[in-house]
């Protein structure tokens, strides 16, 4: 890997496009690197785990409203046009709004790959732009699934290089702000454009993406699904505008009145940020790990952890036993689905499912009276309304630890950690502390996902949404990705079960 030490600089100061972050990006993504082996094998599950979070969301309604704004766009010219999650594979639209529908459906359960670091992220958002724009140009350019994994892996690699270098949230910016220039240059990767090219999309995809964390604080809506696929649409225009000939904001990382200067640390602030270098594989997809259940990342650990306190000790599950439940685990969980975020809404029983999977206290007490956790029961509102559930649900509360939040920034993956020491004082006067570093599913994990798992958690979630013959075509296309044609490129996407979406009712909007 190449540190790069990037400061911002005075107009003045004239900094050469060359030694700017988003030239630095845009060579990394220019460079025809082959994709390994096991890079390959990770997109796969990726591309897999994708389409199982996407099918579970198929008839929820911000779903629903995103396929219906991407319908109203049909194919644009210059190419075939992109599929639909859900619609038949012919019924092709807009590319850009392909990456919109489908990043709704991807990140509307909260359900798909992580990385956590100096910021968050899910990297999986960069495979619906990426995608759809492969699918769109696939017979002009020759496109074939060799191609779509080369752009998928530096859409994962700038990504979570920015996540471990940048921290956005810091300053109140959603975190989509390193997506938009990481899909923008998996585009890049993906059509082989130069560094030139990529170097714009790069800053529009930046400029157009910077946002405030509100989306994700106190009452959270459904824009939280859309925020990422925002990003995406957004990349998807920035490539297109700069094969265009157009340019961005320069410098736009480093500028006196840049995205550092005036949206993160300041006119003095300096990071190091780390690329893979000329001739080196990009394998940061391998650093990402995916969820087992349908919440926040740092999440994951504790509910494994509420459900062995619920084997071993069944009596927890009756508030009248409790006395207090404190979860010491790191800042971020504390104070972004902890109590320390002083969101009251985390309290509330009437709270969107938006705002309860962003909720430990609520999860972790659902998980322990439960012993599992489920991506649509264990939000429903009778579910959360429950008078033994709230009544134990207001005993929980998170405090910060020092040694936890340590081992969240670590950068040794072996001590690298996400969850928490859970201290619970029973109505009696006898305590019952345990810990868990990380989710059962983590690669470190008590029971790592491997092919196995993303296939299994796909059939479960696409069960009732897509009929067997179609879920045995998708997975047969999906492992089939690196030698996938420009004619199959198509056959990534999934279609609903016959009647399974007609029957739903559509807003109407503008288009």
């Amino acid at each position: 890997m190449q540190q790069h030490h990037v400061r911002v600089h005075r107009s003045d100061e004239n900094l050469a496009r060359t030694d700017q972050l988003a030239w630095k990006i845009a060579e990394c993504a220019a460079d025809p690197v082959p994709v390994s082996e096991e890079v390959t094998e990770m997109i796969i599950n990726r591309v897999i785990d994708n389409a199982a979070v996407a099918a579970a969301s198929l008839t929820r309604r911000p779903v629903v409203a995103a396929r219906s704004q991407a319908l109203a766009h049909p194919r644009s010219f210059n190419g075939v046009g992109s599929t639909v999650f859900g619609e038949q594979r012919s019924r092709r639209v807009s590319p850009e709004w392909a990456a919109w529908a489908n990043g709704v459906a991807v990140r509307e359960l909260d359900y798909h790959d992580t990385f956590l670091a100096a910021e968050y992220s899910h990297p999986g958002d960069n495979i619906p732009p990426v995608v759809a724009v492969a699918q769109h140009l696939a017979t002009a350019r020759g496109l074939t699934g060799r191609d779509l994994v080369r752009g998928i892996a530096t859409g994962y690699e700038v990504q979570i290089d920015l996540v471990k270098a940048i921290s956005l949230h810091a300053h109140k910016i959603d975190h989509v702000a390193h997506l938009g220039p990481s899909a923008a240059a998996g585009i890049g990767t993906l059509l082989g454009l130069d560094p030139a090219t990529i170097f714009q999309a790069v800053g529009q995809a930046l400029h157009t993406t910077t946002a405030t964390r509100q989306s994700r604080k106190g009452e959270i809506s459904s824009w939280k699904a859309y925020a990422p696929a925002f990003a995406g649409k957004m990349a998807v225009e920035a490539v297109d505008r700069a094969m265009r000939g157009e340019t961005s904001p320069t410098p736009i990382y480093e500028g006196e009145d840049g995205v550092i200067a005036w949206l993160l640390d300041g006119p003095d602030a300096a990071y190091e940020v780390s690329l893979p270098g000329a001739g080196e594989a990009k394998r940061a997809i391998l650093d990402s790990y995916t969820k087992e259940h349908s919440a926040e990342y740092q999440a994951q650990a504790l509910i494994d952890l509420a459900r062995k306190l619920h084997r071993e000790h069944p009596e927890l599950a009756d508030p009248a036993n409790v006395e207090s439940i404190v979860i010491h685990t790191s800042h971020h969980t504390h104070n972004v689905i902890g109590s320390g975020a002083n969101d009251p809404q985390k309290y509330d029983p009437t709270a969107s499912r938006e705002t309860l999977d962003h909720s430990i206290p609520y999860i972790f007490t659902v998980a322990l009276q439960d012993g599992s956790w489920h991506h649509g029961d264990s939000y429903r509102p009778e579910r959360a309304g429950r008078a033994d559930t709230v009544a134990l649900w207001n005993r929980v509360t998170t405090t910060e630890d020092a040694e936890w939040t340590r081992r969240y920034h670590s950068l040794d993956p072996a001590e690298k950690a996400f969850g928490g020491r859970v201290e619970i004082r029973l109505s009696d006067g006898s305590r019952i502390v345990d810990e868990l570093a990380v989710a059962d599913a983590h690669p470190l994990g008590a029971r790592p996902f491997g092919r196995a798992e993303y296939v299994d958690k796909f059939r479960v979630l696409a069960a009732g949404v897509l009929e067997e013959g179609e879920i045995v075509r998708f997975l047969s296309a999906a492992e089939r990705l690196p030698s996938l044609t420009a004619d199959e490129l198509g056959e990534l996407t999934i279609v609903a079960a016959n009647g399974l979406l007609t029957s739903l009712p559509t807003p109407n909007g503008i288009f």
